[in-house]
């Protein structure tokens, strides 16, 4: 399960419908409504906040409104809409883990969308975070 930090935008087909996929089992791992992938370090920052339901329910709004601008056919039914005024915080580190992690991907799968990525300066993060000095986050699993 990978719940980018970074914004939807940079994600290419293959990797904008995993997240949606992906991101369907975290709220249904949030809201109880399965069994696995509970102690999933990906969900540590959903779990951690005040509200993780409503945090998981923008998050998927959020990629929702990515794919919209694709205009791909997700099912807006699968999430609720809920209005945020906090937001959940990410590290500089980890957007530049994940924007490194994803480059090697897309050099795979997706030579073009790579192409036009490699020399971004500047990461977007997913607009549910705001960015804070540090580190790759103590929860991501580096391999």
């Amino acid at each position: 399960m990978r719940l980018w930090s970074i914004h939807p935008e940079y994600l290419d087909s293959k990797g904008i419908v995993a997240l949606w996929r992906e991101s369907l089992l975290a709220k249904n791992v949030i809201e109880g409504k399965t069994k696995g992938y509970i102690n999933h370090p990906q969900l540590i920052r959903f779990k951690n906040s005040d509200n993780p339901e409503i945090f998981i329910n923008k998050y998927l709004e959020l990629v929702y409104n990515e794919s919209v601008a694709r205009n791909y056919n997700f099912d807006a039914k699968k999430f609720t809409k809920y209005s945020v005024s906090e937001e959940l915080t990410v590290t500089s580190g980890q957007l530049k883990y994940e924007f490194q992690h994803l480059l090697n991907k897309l050099k795979i799968r997706d030579y073009e969308k790579w192409m036009k990525l490699e020399n971004t300066k500047l990461i977007k993060q997913h607009p549910l975070f705001v960015v804070i000095d540090g580190g790759v986050e103590d929860w991501e699993i580096i391999g």
